[in-house]
């Protein structure tokens, strides 16, 4: 009896080492791929493509009216993107607890008021189902103030060396140059992204700057239980299902419960609010937009594949690659395109039609080819029939502009600047400028 219990323990010692073996030769066959993988640069190998009609609907009948589009077909290509893309966005929790937790009223030298919110999305005030908002708030203008409100990749801390702002004890990812230490923030986090965020700058334009950590909504990591998601979990799930949402419909999830808040808050005009992000909050931003019509104004800035860019031209990086780097960033419906994207029932000129009536901006940068910048203006373009229908202007032109020359005629803007994949001064200035024109 003896004899037969160390050979079965034998056989699952085996079995488990087999099963490692296995598990490290996918995560290596994973790598190995993903590093040969090689991206087109060269737009004579885009592959013909056709996309998917804007104003056509399913049974072929052409959409005519922006009260057509709003009562038909706009919800039916809002539905393919959650099934297909983002993941179906979940709903308001039934408790959202507001606490001011800090003010501090004589910020950037006396220009601004510094305001830090955290919003529990739980009648426990579980910090796991939390976020911290950090707003900075004009006093040169009469409140209520317009509003930019973006997420951020290092914590409240990086946008600025001011000591105020509470360093988040949040997972992050691991950094060393940016003062991430066993996955947390550090004192030396403070500013290291200031480059990306002109504080000064946009309260001096007469706007508010809101900022949240995405990580605090859902680290950025294929771990199903460290963000909000298990808030929606039934007693016998551990991830999402299929055509639940990912990381990236976390984080825009998040972007509405802010809006939440300043329908509340009598320091912001929600009515005059652009919601903003870079690359993968870009592509959170976006999805934040076609989401919830709150948001009144889009911008996107270098969000590339499955954001602002034609997922059919297979530029740069592509549906395979992106749902291999990063698994947890879309519904699990959409590794059926890996590889197939003229399956796709949806393309992102769609995404940006969404936001119509509302103003979008999109931005792309020269060097950023891994992005596809002419993915992105077309997409931008093409969305234009459907701003026509409610009599505006889409983007106005047939032919990418010069490096520098921002379009802003329509509302539907762009620009493609130099530099690589980054959020500029430049940029900042653009959608200032196009946010004041539009929110007159």
């Amino acid at each position: 009896m003896e004899k037969l219990y160390y050979l079965i323990i034998l056989l699952l010692v085996s079995i488990a080492c087999q099963n490692k073996q296995t598990d490290e030769k996918q995560d290596d066959d994973k790598a190995t791929n993903l590093e040969n993988f090689e991206a087109n640069y060269d737009e004579s190998k885009v592959p013909d493509y056709e996309l998917p009609p804007l104003l056509k609907d399913e049974n072929g009948n052409i959409i005519s009216s922006s009260s057509e589009w709003l009562a038909k077909r706009r919800l039916t290509i809002y539905k393919k993107f959650a099934e297909n893309v983002y993941g179906q966005m979940e709903g308001k929790p039934d408790t959202l607890i507001i606490d001011i937790t800090k003010e501090k009223t004589d910020a950037l030298s006396g220009k601004a008021r510094l305001k830090e919110v955290t919003i529990y999305f739980t009648s426990n005030k579980d910090p796991q189902y939390s976020m911290d908002i950090l707003m900075y708030i004009p006093k040169n203008i009469e409140k209520p103030s317009p509003a930019f409100v973006a997420l951020n990749f290092y914590g409240n801390q990086s946008i600025s060396n001011d000591t105020a702002i509470t360093i988040s004890d949040a997972w992050m990812r691991a950094n060393d140059d940016y003062g991430i230490v066993d996955n947390r923030a550090t004192e030396n986090t403070r500013g290291v992204r200031k480059s990306r965020w002109p504080v000064e700058m946009i309260v001096d334009a007469g706007f508010s700057l809101a900022t949240i950590y995405c990580g605090d909504l859902d680290p950025d990591r294929e771990n199903w239980q460290d963000g909000i998601h298990p808030m929606f979990y039934r007693e016998d799930q551990n991830k999402p299902d299929s055509s639940q949402m990912a990381t990236i419909g976390a984080w825009a999830w998040g972007l509405s419960r802010a809006m939440d808040y300043f329908e509340k808050d009598n320091d912001i005009d929600e009515q005059k609010i652009a919601v903003m992000g870079h690359s993968r909050l870009g592509k959170a931003a976006l999805w934040a937009g076609a989401s919830d019509t709150r948001f009144n104004m889009i911008i996107s800035n270098n969000s590339g594949c499955g954001g602002a860019t034609i997922s059919r031209r297979k530029f740069g990086e592509t549906v395979w690659r992106i749902n291999n780097a990063f698994p947890h960033w879309f519904c699990e419906n959409f590794n059926k395109y890996n590889k197939n994207e003229e399956a796709l029932p949806v393309d992102q000129h769609m995404l940006i039609a969404l936001m119509a009536p509302r103003p979008v901006y999109v931005a792309s940068a020269s060097e950023d080819l891994w992005a596809d910048p002419r993915g992105e203006f077309i997409s931008a373009k093409m969305a234009g029939p459907v701003y026509e229908l409610f009599g505006l202007s889409g983007l106005g032109v047939e032919d990418m502009p010069e490096i520098n020359n921002p379009i802003q005629t329509g509302a539907i803007g762009y620009h493609i600047r130099e530099g690589k994949h980054d959020v500029t001064d430049f940029d900042w200035q653009q959608y200032i400028n196009f946010t004041q024109q539009q929110f007159k």
